[in-house]
Order: structure tokens, then C-alpha cells, then sequence
């Protein structure tokens, strides 16, 4: 059973420059959730890695976060899938942690959670620094062209990365699940 670690907004929801910050401002992507119900269904165990730095600049709260949350569970449950875990780091830019995405310590608590290694697994996201996070834990970095993701691309043609050279590239997470449903059922 594979992990499969998702960023959330751009990805799985529309983005705000503004922040989301409340359920009524999560709106999923067309496609995503059931892209999401389809890859668990498959037995795939997806995990949700997010940077949610509006918990630290004050523009919504712990209560909010969830209530966001809660939503994307349960449209996934209606849609006959499940998200096994969700983890977040609630930081500034400028707090220097460890948990704030290019750096790894949200995919290392991922593997402690899981007993597991993240390396070879996916890792889908429409930022450099998902790609970049998913290429520290020796992930499969995938971009997705929701969200970010057309800005992302045009920025790696631009300031091609010899690392991110063989980045999968998405128009969004439904045809990614597409991909990857095809690939495991070939691989079977």
C-alpha cells in the first residue's frame, strides 16, 4: 500500500493569495476529490502535507484550520475514499522551522507517523518547494498545473533545475491519479 503525500491548496483546492480561511473559502478543484476517492479506493493511503502559515500570521485559528478540513475528509468519505493523515505546519516564512515546506520535517514526521520510508514514493504539489520537498526525502516530485503550477513549470523552463529534470508534469491531480492507477494496474 502506497503513500501517496498531496499538498492542499492549489492541488486539492483552489488557492487565494489572500489565504483560505474558513470551510465556506475551501473549495475543492474540479476532479480532486473523486481523483482523491479513486486513489484510496485503489488502496493507496493519501497524506496531506500542507504549509498553513495564516495560523501564524492571525488570519484564521486552529478551529478554522480544522473545520477546512473536516470538509475535505468528508467529501472524500461521501466520494468512497479516505485521507489517512493530515499534517501542516502552522509557521511563518520567517519562523526558520523545520516543518515549513522546501524543508523535510513535515514528510519526516509523515515517516515516524507511518513507520515507513517516503523514498520512491509520490510526492504531487503546484509550488518549486513541493518539488523541492519531495527531492530531499527522495520522493517522486509531481507537479500539478492547478493552482501554481502553470507559474511553477514556466519558472523551471525558464531556470531549468538539473534535479527537477524529470519532474512529472499534471494538469491536475485527476489525471495524475489516472497515471498512477495505470502504472500500478501494469506494474500488477
Amino acid at each position: 500500500m502506497a503513500i501517496i503525500v498531496l499538498d492542499r491548496d492549489g492541488v486539492i483546492n483552489c488557492d487565494s493569495d489572500a489565504y483560505v480561511k474558513s470551510a465556506d473559502e475551501w473549495i475543492p478543484l474540479p476532479g480532486s476529490i473523486e481523483a482523491m476517492a479513486e486513489l484510496s479506493r485503489a488502496g493507496h493511503q493519501l497524506v496531506i502535507a500542507t504549509n498553513q502559515s495564516g495560523l501564524a500570521l492571525g488570519l484564521f485559528d486552529l478551529d478554522d484550520l480544522e473545520a477546512m478540513h473536516a470538509k475535505m475528509r468528508a467529501l472524500v468519505e461521501d466520494a468512497g475514499g479516505e485521507i489517512a493523515a493530515i499534517f501542516y505546519c502552522p509557521h511563518g516564512p520567517d519562523d526558520n522551522c523545520r516543518c515549513r515546506k522546501p524543508r523535510a520535517g513535515l514528510l519526516d514526521a509523515i515517516e515516524a507517523e507511518f513507520d515507513t520510508s517516503l523514498h520512491g514514493c509520490y510526492m504531487v504539489g503546484d509550488k518549486l518547494k513541493d518539488l523541492q520537498t519531495a527531492l530531499a526525502k527522495g520522493c517522486n516530485p509531481v507537479l500539478v498545473k492547478t493552482g501554481a503550477g502553470e507559474q511553477t513549470l514556466a519558472q523551471l523552463i525558464r531556470e531549468p533545475d538539473a534535479e527537477l529534470v524529470s519532474t512529472a508534469v499534471f494538469e491536475d491531480l485527476s489525471a495524475f491519479a489516472e497515471f498512477f492507477l495505470q502504472q500500478a494496474a501494469a506494474s500488477s
